[in-house]
């Protein structure tokens, strides 16, 4: 018996808890918003975080093929809009190869995936995955990294023009965009996890799902790391249910 359900405020508590463990704390991520990173780092970064990129909206289309709930694929749709573009809006996916350009990167080589690290594409691969083939509500709910992600580009937004004055400012759009977005996102994302994850093992199980995305970005980290000179001080942290 897993015991009584927490209350919607204990259970939102433990889930914002977990982002003690999320990438904004490993050591190459400080390394880049400290302006330690030289540029073949951050060039690596860039290009290998297309790979997740390029595989957001490809991980959103496998949870509305899944989900029955109109009502949620009408929310859910437009953050594939929102990556692939649509009318005038070139969309996040373009604002990232024009931050890859800003940083000295050819786009076609980018496009390309040569420098995609297979650590990177293990990872990315498993999250696709497990939207395609989890429940949909339990994909749903691991999109709640999103919690987390505002404060990341913040940093970002602050350090890098300081720490990096031969990057072109305009190709932080990314960062400036998803600022608002992400919080759009996760208000969605969280109240259907409060609603939907009602039991106690529920709960639990979302803490779980929490984590293994959490996992997912500090593992692509961690291939970036060792490939491009970060020595590493540890695991992520494990944060108590």
């Amino acid at each position: 018996m897993s015991g009584t359900a927490w209350s919607r405020e204990e259970f939102e508590a433990r889930l914002r808890r977990q982002g003690k463990a999320y990438h904004i704390h490993h050591p190459f991520n400080v390394l880049l918003n400290t302006g330690g990173a030289d540029p073949e780092q951050i060039r690596g970064w860039v290009a290998n975080r297309f790979y997740y990129q390029i595989n957001i909206p490809v991980k959103d289309a496998a949870i509305l093929s899944n989900c029955p709930d109109r009502a949620v694929r009408r929310n859910w749709v437009q953050r594939i809009l929102d990556h692939d573009g649509y009318g005038d809006e070139p969309g996040g996916i373009e604002s990232w190869l024009r931050l890859a350009e800003a940083v000295g990167l050819a786009r076609d080589s980018v496009e390309s995936l040569r420098e995609v690290l297979p650590g990177v594409r293990f990872a990315v691969d498993a999250y696709v995955n497990f939207a395609r083939r989890a429940p949909w509500p339990e994909a749903v709910c691991s999109s709640l990294t999103e919690l987390f992600a505002p404060e990341i580009h913040k940093q970002r937004l602050a350090n890098w023009p300081e720490h990096y004055p031969w990057i072109d400012s305009a190709g932080l759009r990314y960062f400036q965009s998803r600022v608002s977005l992400a919080r759009r996102d996760v208000e969605f994302g969280l109240a259907f996890t409060l609603d939907h994850f009602d039991t106690r093992a529920m709960q639990e199980r979302a803490l779980d799902i929490l984590k293994f995305k959490l996992d997912v970005l500090w593992q692509m980290s961690d291939a970036m790391a060792v490939r491009y000179g970060v020595p590493l001080d540890g695991a992520p942290l494990e944060v108590p249910a």
